[in-house]
């Protein structure tokens, strides 16, 4: 069976780890949780103990990144869950290296991100195309060499009034977008599932349409 590589985007360390910017470092640990039992590298004791976060199936690997790997189902493709360990604007070190050892191709690699430019509680799905400002995609494009690679941009929306960006992103999420969070965080991850099953286009259908 294919691997492919899922990478989720985020910044390490507890200051960071609630902020909107860190929102695909959250989604890859959602994807963990539902597919720790199923895991292919993980230590069954720290599993256990663990609880149902996931978080003690990530192993540290030499590329900078906390990984696991697990299948979608038994027989089925083998993911690689990756969270870089370095800070998001040099993310691109860890995400080459990882595809290299695990000898992914571009075509199977699916960086999760967040996306200002799109709705608060959005998922929306793509290949290729520009960074959109976003250093984490970026230096991803800059060290492998390619922009050809799936995305799933979860959407935490523009800052209200005159609040920078950069600002914005760094934030924690509001209160009401903590109570929405669980939601988005399931949509994202049933989102790259959809794309190692039924490829991009019927999971653009699917995630794409009016709700």
């Amino acid at each position: 069976m294919d691997t492919w590589l899922v990478v989720g985007l985020g910044n390490p360390g507890a200051n960071y780890a609630g902020n909107r910017h860190n929102v695909g470092a959250m989604v890859l640990d959602e994807l963990a949780s539902r597919h720790d039992l199923g895991s292919l590298a993980v230590d069954r004791l720290a599993s256990r103990r663990g609880g149902a976060d996931g978080a003690a199936a990530f192993k540290v690997h030499k590329a900078r990144a906390r990984v696991v790997e697990v299948r979608l189902r038994v027989p089925g493709p083998k993911l690689v869950l990756a969270v870089p360990l370095t800070y998001m604007n040099v993310s691109g070190g860890p995400v080459a290296g990882l595809m290299t050892y695990f000898d992914v191709p571009v075509e199977r690699l699916i960086v999760v991100h967040d996306e200002l430019d799109i709705e608060a509680g959005a998922v929306r799905l793509k290949r290729g195309g520009g960074e959109g400002g976003h250093n984490g995609l970026r230096s991803i494009s800059q060290s492998i060499g390619s922009k050809d690679y799936l995305r799933v941009r979860v959407g935490i929306g523009r800052p209200p009034g005159r609040q920078d960006p950069a600002e914005y992103v760094l934030r924690d999420f509001s209160k009401a977008e903590k109570a929405e969070l669980p939601l988005l965080l399931d949509e994202a991850a049933d989102a790259v599932e959809a794309l190692v099953e039924v490829g991009l286009v019927e999971a653009q259908q699917r995630f794409h349409a009016p709700r």
